[in-house]
């Protein structure tokens, strides 16, 4: 699995991808469980991160069964996924665990940039 350094939590996100990640407004935080967004055309893909190690791989799963309803209600009303960012501290740095999800999101780009 490659790993991937964060300059911040979504910063380094932004750089790969290429394109802008803003901060969610605090009412899809609290109604979607999305913490920052990327626009694109005129969808939305959410981006939720979370720390990753031992002690929080129970709260991850639960998290995923309990917000999966809150993500369909965000992709039925915004037309994009929500993805999970998985962060693990290395040292000083963060990377990001789950980097296969960065050409899922890719792929997501390009779907939404098609509609």
């Amino acid at each position: 699995m490659q790993t991937i350094l964060l300059i911040t939590n979504y910063g380094q996100l932004q750089k790969i991808l290429g394109v802008k990640v803003e901060p969610a407004p605090d009412e899809w935080d609290r109604g979607y469980n999305v913490d920052f967004f990327i626009k694109v055309k005129d969808k939305y893909i959410g981006l939720q991160i979370k720390p990753a190690g031992h002690a929080y791989i129970t709260q991850i799963i639960n998290e995923l069964k309990f917000q999966k309803n809150t993500h369909e209600k965000f992709t039925a009303k915004y037309g994009g996924k929500i993805f999970y960012i998985i962060s693990v501290k290395e040292g000083k740095n963060k990377i990001i665990h789950n980097s296969e999800t960065i050409e899922e999101i890719k792929k997501e780009i390009e779907r939404l940039s098609k509609v």
